[in-house]
């Protein structure tokens, strides 16, 4: 993955100055499943305190020149502090989406952190994070799953869409799979569990296709179907995993 070494490198070089007690990677690119050009690159930065005024313009400023470069649409970090790592309500200045804002640090990638998440630089997570509660996760991708998935699925349109295919799909598996078991899993992972969860097989095989170079299927008769079969599948599933938990 020569074009994502480089551009963390470049970030990493960018960021320096600003002197980060750490800086990780989760989702994808930590748990070694990041497929280049198509996975987003999901950091989180700790830098010293405050993240004032004249830091946010330094972060800002930052990904501002690294536009341009490959693959720098989809670097996303979130900035903490030592003092404000703990605490999933609280909102983090985030650079994501060509913007900043601010968002949470969820229950699962602070889970995902001290499970695998991958140092770029400076202290492990363990060293700063609090470990996430007893609970809490589980908890929280119930909520998710119940109260933002589950109501998109009746939204007929997005299902047409390969995004919403892909992101459903593996975001109830890894659910699923941290319920019962009590751990994240990676979107590979939760690929090789969803036959055992009763998903249609034909779109496991048309996720795994797309998502690893195989022959998907195309053509607007298989993408309507394709649509009722997802949606066909996750409202029963997702309100049986509810229903359960």
């Amino acid at each position: 993955m020569r074009q994502t070494d480089a551009l963390l490198d470049r970030f990493l070089a960018g960021l320096a100055p600003l002197s980060p007690v750490a800086v990780w990677a989760h989702g994808s690119l930590a748990a070694g499943d990041c497929l280049e050009g198509r996975s987003d690159l999901d950091l989180i930065a700790v830098l010293p305190p405050p993240i004032g005024p004249r830091t946010v313009w330094r972060i800002a400023v930052l990904h501002a020149r690294l536009r341009g470069e490959p693959l720098a649409d989809g670097l996303h970090c979130t900035y903490l502090t030592p003092g404000t790592a703990a605490g999933a309500e609280r909102r983090h200045l985030t650079w994501a989406h060509e913007r900043l804002f601010r968002r949470t640090v969820t229950p699962v990638t602070r889970t995902e952190l001290h499970a695998f998440g991958r140092v770029l630089r400076g202290a492990p997570p363990a060293d700063v994070l609090p470990p996430v509660p007893d609970g809490e996760l589980a908890a929280y991708v119930v909520r998710d799953q119940r109260d933002h998935w589950r109501p998109q699925v009746d939204r007929t349109g997005l299902w047409t869409r390969d995004v919403w295919v892909d992101l459903g799909m593996v975001t109830f598996a890894r659910a699923t799979v941290t319920v019962r078991e009590g751990r994240p899993i990676s979107k590979r992972e939760a690929l090789e569990v969803l036959p055992g969860l009763g998903a249609p097989e034909e779109v496991v095989a048309d996720i795994r296709a797309r998502r690893h170079g195989g022959t998907a299927a195309t053509g607007e008769a298989w993408i309507r179907r394709r649509a009722e079969l997802v949606r066909g599948y996750l409202g029963p599933a997702i309100d049986g995993l509810v229903a359960g938990s």
